[in-house]
């Protein structure tokens, strides 16, 4: 199957992807905060600035999305073009995701990853944020945020 697209035209859309502060990752900085945890985000000094860290607790959380980072999940599907240039670009993502985490970790860090496919079901996701995390230090925050229904 051909590309719909132009070369100018795929250039210019994937240009628009970007980085950092995607989706997936507002919407775990939302909850993380929400539930009283404060953090810091693309923390210098951590193998792979870590989409957020918890400095004190020595922990950071990864946020990778299902298809650049080929998951296996249904969100992750490959692309019908160019199937070896895809099939390279997931491979060196995973051993680059795999080489920063081990670094972080002989750094010290340890090391969560939150794929976007979980950040559909909200309920579960702060369940496995408070399971990973630990009990968070502004308790009335917390109860007070979730009272308010703000």
């Amino acid at each position: 199957m051909a590309d719909r697209l132009t070369p100018a035209q795929r250039s210019a859309h994937m240009a628009q992807i970007k980085r950092s502060d995607t989706r997936p990752e507002k919407i775990v900085r939302s909850l993380l905060h929400s539930l009283g945890y404060r953090f810091r985000i693309q923390l210098k000094g951590v193998p792979g600035r870590p989409d957020v860290a918890f400095p004190k607790r020595r922990v950071v959380i990864m946020i990778h999305g299902c298809f650049w980072h080929a998951h296996g999940c249904p969100l992750s599907n490959t692309p019908k073009t160019r199937i070896e240039f895809w099939a390279n670009k997931f491979r060196a993502n995973k051993e680059r995701d795999a080489r920063l985490q081990t670094a972080a970790e002989a750094a010290g860090w340890r090391c969560v990853t939150i794929w976007e496919c979980e950040t559909h079901d909200r309920k579960a996701l702060v369940q496995r944020l408070q399971g990973e995390l630990g009990p968070q230090r502004c308790q009335s925050f917390q109860r007070d945020t979730l009272e308010s229904g703000r």
